[in-house]
């Protein structure tokens, strides 16, 4: 089963009497009349990050794909709680020097601050990290409507090039491989963008796990489907010389995840404020398909106009 399955079976009548839960469908809890929101995350070695050589990074990754699932709903963090299990090995004192570090950089970079956490001695290193943040108000999954846009911030696929460059799956030069690298460890977060959001998003979700797996997400207990354009999904300069370089498909790279990029859908009475803000806040914001009705299969349309078969949508936790 994977995580929505088990979710469905043995958990979601715990919280069927809990409207904040938002029946367990959303990457937050939202307790309107308190303004509280709050998301859970958990990172572990060797599924979520290679290896622990660069803790100062993989810190950074942690906590910014944490709060990522606040931004995307139009909330600003503004505490968190870190848990760690680790060993002496992983939690050295020149290991937890750069954690420190970097914890700091990133409390000043969001405005936001620790307020506990736990540590526990384990051989198996991971990662446990709540968020909160307060707002009126959120973007929820699941409220997309027909012929909505889609749209997406940023660039889509240079983390996992940079993962792959990583695991040595794809070689590149010492230019490249810095910049993908970076992507991958350090994804850019547009908090500026965040109250911004819900004056025109109808539904949002950050790209966790795949653009094509967390657009499902995002639509699925709706009766809807999607169609995407391939050649509109936006990709960096760097990464389209690598795609040429490499003779690489662009539907694989950027469907893996791990951008952590605002994937939304909007009115399109409602482009032309979403073309102002991008402008005016300098952030990429591309146009990208159609919210369909249940009446035609999702579908995604390559640069010569022909429907996309995708045998790997993106990443699932199964168990």
């Amino acid at each position: 089963m994977h995580e929505f399955q088990i979710i469905k079976k043995y958990f979601l009548k715990l919280s069927q009497n809990n409207k904040s839960s938002l029946n367990l469908n959303d990457d937050v809890f939202f307790d309107k009349s308190k303004k509280l929101v709050v998301s859970v995350d958990t990172y572990v070695q060797g599924v979520h990050f290679i290896n622990f050589k660069k803790p100062d990074l993989v810190i950074k990754k942690v906590i910014r794909s944490s709060i990522s699932d606040l931004i995307c709903k139009g909330v600003s963090p503004k505490y968190y709680f870190i848990a760690g299990s680790g060993n002496r090995n992983f939690f050295s004192k020149s290991n937890l020097n750069k954690i420190s570090k970097s914890l700091k950089e990133e409390q000043k970079k969001y405005g936001i601050f620790l307020c506990g956490g736990d540590t526990v001695l384990s051989n198996k290193l991971s990662f446990s990290v709540t968020s909160i943040g307060f707002s009126e108000s959120i973007i929820q999954r699941n409220k997309a409507k027909i012929n909505d846009d889609i749209y997406v911030t940023g660039n889509l696929g240079d983390s996992y090039a940079g993962l792959s460059i990583l695991k040595k799956n794809i070689s590149a030069d010492k230019k490249l491989k810095k910049y993908f690298e970076s992507k991958y460890y350090l994804p850019n977060l547009h908090l500026n963008l965040t109250k911004k959001l819900l004056f025109f998003a109808n539904t949002s979700i950050d790209i966790s796990d795949g653009l094509i797996t967390d657009l499902e997400k995002l639509i699925n207990k709706q009766n809807l489907s999607f169609k995407l354009k391939l050649k509109d999904v936006p990709i960096s300069k760097n990464l389209q010389k690598l795609i040429i370089l490499k003779k690489l498909k662009k539907i694989s790279l950027i469907s893996k995840g791990d951008d952590y990029e605002i994937l939304f859908t909007a009115n399109t009475s409602k482009s032309r404020i979403i073309k102002k803000t991008a402008q005016s806040l300098g952030i990429k914001i591309s146009k990208i398909g159609k919210i369909c009705s249940n009446h035609e299969k999702s579908q995604i349309i390559d640069e010569k106009g022909k429907k996309i078969t995708l045998k790997n949508k993106g990443y699932y936790h199964k168990f």
